[in-house]
C-alpha cells in the first residue's frame, strides 16, 4: 500500500496536468526510499523502478503498458496490476507475505546514487536519437 504522502503528491501532479509517468515518479521515489531504508531489497535499479510503476498502476494511474521489447512476464505483471486497479483487488495475504519475504532477501545497494545514475544513463542511451537533445 502506498504511503498517504505519495498518493497526495501523485494526485497533486494529476491536478496540475502532469503526464502519467510524472505522476508515477512519486511511487518510484517511494520505492527507492523503501529499499534504502532496508524494508526490502531489489536485484537491480530496474527492478525497484518496476515495483514503483506497478504500485502506481494499482493506485489507478493510467500508465501505458511496457514496450513490446519488455519480457513477457513484465508485460503480464503490468496487465494484472492494471486489472487489479480497476476492480480494487488486493493480493492475498499469503502472496503478499511471500513477496515481502522474497524481496527482503535481495540486496540493498541496487538503489545507490551510482546505480541509479548508471540506469538513467543506459535508459537515455536507448532513447537517444540525435545527441543531447533526446536525453534532456
Amino acid at each position: 500500500m502506498p504511503e498517504k504522502r505519495t498518493l497526495k503528491k501523485a494526485r497533486a501532479a494529476k491536478r496540475a496536468g502532469k503526464s502519467p509517468t510524472t505522476q508515477a515518479g512519486e511511487f518510484v521515489h517511494e520505492e527507492i526510499k523503501h529499499v534504502r531504508e532496508g524494508k526490502h531489497g531489489a536485484r537491480s535499479a530496474k527492478q525497484a523502478i518496476a515495483i514503483g510503476l506497478s504500485k502506481a498502476r494499482r493506485a489507478g494511474i493510467k500508465l501505458p503498458p511496457p514496450p513490446r521489447t519488455a519480457k513477457a512476464s513484465t508485460r503480464r505483471s503490468a496487465a494484472s496490476a492494471t486489472r487489479a486497479a480497476k476492480r480494487h483487488a488486493r493480493p492475498s495475504a499469503k502472496r503478499s507475505r511471500a513477496m515481502r519475504r522474497k524481496l527482503q532477501r535481495e540486496p540493498k545497494n541496487t538503489v545507490s546514487t551510482k546505480a541509479l545514475s548508471r540506469q538513467a544513463k543506459s535508459a537515455a542511451r536507448r532513447r537517444r536519437r540525435t545527441g543531447a537533445s533526446a536525453r534532456s
